[in-house]
């Protein structure tokens, strides 16, 4: 008796490589860090749907490097990430959100040509609620020679430099989101297989529907975002309306933009006038992926794309989703 499968069932493994088989000269370096992290993202997984069961949420007691209360699910996933990645030969530095300085890779393993930057567990505030949180990563090709391991150069590069980037979002389901610079994917987690099934090929952002901003803090925005909001909302000559929907976890609102349409944006105000989201660690990346997807990011006045980071927790306002919608927010966070 024959079986008949009606789709095709490709893991992420299996899509890695494919893509890989498109370039001769591959190594397959890239390949294996982004293997690493579809593991990290299991992992992390295991862990937060336990969350309200297992005795892993909660404060840890410390403040990180952004002023903020570290929760053990934070811990967890930086720690998880950094240990699939510390000895592998294939990076010569990281970043993580969590730490205040580089990590380097330790002395007793040899260093490689990548540079991996990641932010374990964005959202992680909203655990306690269980509403969907997520990581966020990018890796870049080393600037540096070779002969030695990364240095603060080798993580101070433009979002433009960026070789792949992508994010897990730990919701109703687990996804991850990657791209190579060659479109846009999407994985769900099989729970029963324990594996990443291609659920989403060649994500392209549809005709916007959504608007995501804290309004909260609407009193603090410039005069043009106030009047941008208003846009937005089908006034200020716009004939259009889009619909608020705002989860307050920056990953699970630009995924829901990425898949429905939309703008996500988190202006300079009063009291963060340099911005309030991480260039390297939150804008970067996502900004990376919402462009391959045929959208747009800017801070406002130019593409995040362009900007040269020259702090390793540098702050920048964000305007990130169809490519309209951000060039029209073009320059009015600076309106007063």
């Amino acid at each position: 008796m024959s079986i008949k499968i009606n789709k095709r069932v490709i893991t992420i493994e299996r899509h890695i490589l494919d893509e890989q088989a498109a370039f001769p000269d591959a190594t397959g370096t890239l390949t294996a860090i982004l293997y690493d992290m579809a593991l990290a993202a299991k992992l992390i997984s295991s862990h937060t749907t336990r969350a309200g069961l297992a005795d892993v949420i909660g404060a840890t007691g410390d403040v990180n490097v952004q002023g903020e209360e570290v929760q053990l699910l934070d811990e967890y996933a930086h720690r998880t990430i950094f240990q699939l990645n510390d000895h592998t030969g294939r990076l010569c530095v990281m970043g993580s959100e969590e730490e205040k300085d580089i990590i380097p890779i330790p002395a007793k393993y040899p260093c490689g040509k990548y540079v991996l930057l990641f932010d374990p567990l964005d959202g992680s505030s909203n655990i306690d609620f269980n509403v969907s949180v997520g990581t966020i990563f990018s890796i870049f090709r080393r600037k540096t020679d070779s002969s030695d391991c990364g240095t603060l150069e080798d993580v101070l590069q433009k979002g433009s430099d960026i070789v792949a980037a992508g994010y897990i979002v730990y919701g109703s389901s687990t996804m991850m989101v990657y791209s190579t610079g060659h479109g846009v994917h999407g994985f769900t987690l099989d729970p029963n297989i324990g594996e990443f099934l291609l659920s989403h090929p060649n994500i392209r952002l549809p005709e916007a529907k959504f608007y995501s901003a804290n309004q909260g803090y609407q009193s603090r925005w410039s005069e043009g975002v106030q009047r941008y909001t208003r846009w937005l909302q089908g006034e200020e000559g716009n004939t259009k309306s889009l619909s608020l929907r705002y989860i307050g976890s920056m990953i699970a609102d630009i995924h829901r933009n990425l898949l429905g349409g939309g703008i996500f944006y988190y202006p300079a105000d009063t009291k963060s006038p340099n911005g309030k989201l991480r260039m390297l660690f939150e804008a970067q990346p996502m900004s990376f992926l919402i462009e391959q997807a045929g959208g747009y990011a800017s801070n406002g006045r130019q593409p995040i794309r362009d900007l040269q980071p020259s702090q390793l927790h540098q702050r920048t306002p964000l305007f990130v989703g169809n490519r309209e919608l951000v060039e029209k927010g073009r320059g009015v966070y600076c309106q007063v």
